[in-house]
């Protein structure tokens, strides 16, 4: 087990374990950055920086995944059959690239990172960049019918002023142990939620929760759709034929157990095999001769194209969001006013 996987599970141990206790004084001065930092932008002594059309940003207070990139595809897909024109800016995490650029569908995942291709697939313009404000602008000078844009994990690049705060996250997970890093998986102080214009939990799509009586807290589930070839991405195929057989399912997300568990509710005993988050795949990584079929998510699809065969299949997921939060992004940008 790596360091990364010990401090995890004791991020979402059910009690306060040891190697969290240990962490915590280092969590205290982490906190102290943070708030101070944030503190230093709310007061003016850091400037953010006012693009001339609205900014939706659409990230968590955790580490690691919570569907964020999900539900800005909906988010997006949403806007653009309402009229409007959006574009997406994103941190290009796991890439290379060190200046804002744009992504095109047929860039390298090594140098763009894999996220910003699945924005790309939509046909959505797409930039990437340590510097949230100046993909902002590239992508404003070279699109200009975008109207809105949607960062992807931008809540914390507070230099990128915004006009909305969307933070997701994973209900089966939670806020973990409640601690900052590095005793915790919290970036911000669980208060921040209260600060924010919406919080969307991600859920099973079986678990209840009352209807949202407006868009500030509501709740998302992923929808399956028909898994793709990697070779041949228009074909389809009937999870029912994996359900027996050699069949080895990857995956380099933050939380593979949730697409594991998604892959036995279709009824699917394959051997699992989990990476870190962002893990560029080689060859070696899908070495199974004798395997019936290799599953994988959309996210690590994309870095698997060059080493893909006729076994290799991936799952898009689709976020089904509230009407209700479409609404209150709608609202909200509608009352942006350009400086």
């Amino acid at each position: 087990m790596t360091i990364a996987d010990r401090l995890v599970r004791s991020w979402y141990s059910p009690r306060l374990t040891l190697l969290a206790a240990l962490l915590w004084p280092l969590s205290i001065l982490y906190r102290a950055v943070v708030g101070g930092r944030r503190m230093l932008y709310r007061a003016g002594w850091l400037r953010a920086i006012r693009l001339p059309v609205p900014v939706v940003i659409v990230g968590n207070i955790t580490v690691g995944g919570a569907g964020k990139t999900p539900l800005t595809c909906a988010i997006a897909a949403a806007l653009r059959e309402r009229g409007w024109h959006p574009g997406i800016v994103s941190r290009g995490y796991g890439g290379s690239a060190d200046s804002a650029r744009a992504v095109a569908l047929a860039d390298d995942p090594r140098v763009v990172g894999d996220e910003p291709l699945i924005f790309a697939a939509m046909g959505l313009p797409v930039w990437i960049g340590r510097d949230r404000v100046a993909a902002g602008a590239g992508l404003l000078a070279t699109h200009a019918e975008c109207n809105v844009i949607l960062a992807d994990d931008g809540l914390q690049h507070y230099r990128l002023a915004r006009t909305m705060e969307i933070v997701a996250i994973d209900d089966a997970r939670g806020l973990g142990n409640g601690c900052l890093l590095p005793a915790g998986p919290l970036r911000e102080p669980a208060c921040r939620l209260q600060q924010v214009d919406a919080v969307v939990r991600l859920m099973a799509p079986d678990v209840r929760y009352p209807a949202a009586a407006s868009g500030r807290m509501t709740r998302t589930h992923h929808r399956a759709l028909p898994w793709r070839n990697l070779v041949e991405p228009h074909r389809v195929a009937d999870p029912s034929t994996w359900r027996s057989g050699d069949v080895h399912a990857v995956c380099g997300t933050a939380n593979p157990a949730r697409f594991f568990a998604m892959l036995r509710t279709l009824g699917i005993a394959a051997h699992e095999h989990a990476f870190a988050d962002h893990h560029f795949f080689v060859a070696a990584d899908l070495a199974w001769p004798n395997a019936a079929a290799i599953l994988m998510t959309e996210k690590d699809a994309v870095k698997c194209r060059g080493i893909a065969d006729a076994r290799c299949w991936y799952l898009p997921v689709q976020a089904q969001v509230d009407p209700a939060l479409i609404a209150l992004v709608e609202e909200t940008i509608r009352g942006f006013k350009a400086a």
